[in-house]
């Protein structure tokens, strides 16, 4: 069931010191997963408490480029994302299995 919710974690540096000052993690989600869903995902994939889980839907943006044939247009992916909020003293290493 966590394979199926959570897809991959952010590793990006904003997320990265919200991980080592507020105990902050960010995944991308299933778009129809609740937060109920992607608590019970995060402890039983890793192990720990889930203290809050905050999500955020991104639509997909249309983007376009021009070349020689002429404007191509093409539109990015929507997803969903979920930021989860450890209980004090947890953590989640994303480089242990490396």
């Amino acid at each position: 069931m966590a394979t199926e919710v959570l897809f991959r974690p952010i590793v990006t540096e904003k997320l990265t010191t919200l991980g080592e000052k507020l105990n902050r993690y960010g995944f991308i989600v299933d778009k129809r997963a609740n937060k109920v869903e992607i608590k019970k995902a995060v402890e039983e994939l890793y192990g720990v408490t889930v203290a809050a889980v905050n999500t955020l839907r991104y639509a997909g943006k249309v983007k376009s480029r021009f070349t020689k044939s002429g404007v191509i247009t093409g539109q990015k992916n929507s997803y969903k994302k979920a930021i989860i909020t450890l209980n004090e003293g947890e953590k989640i290493d994303f480089y242990s299995n490396i």
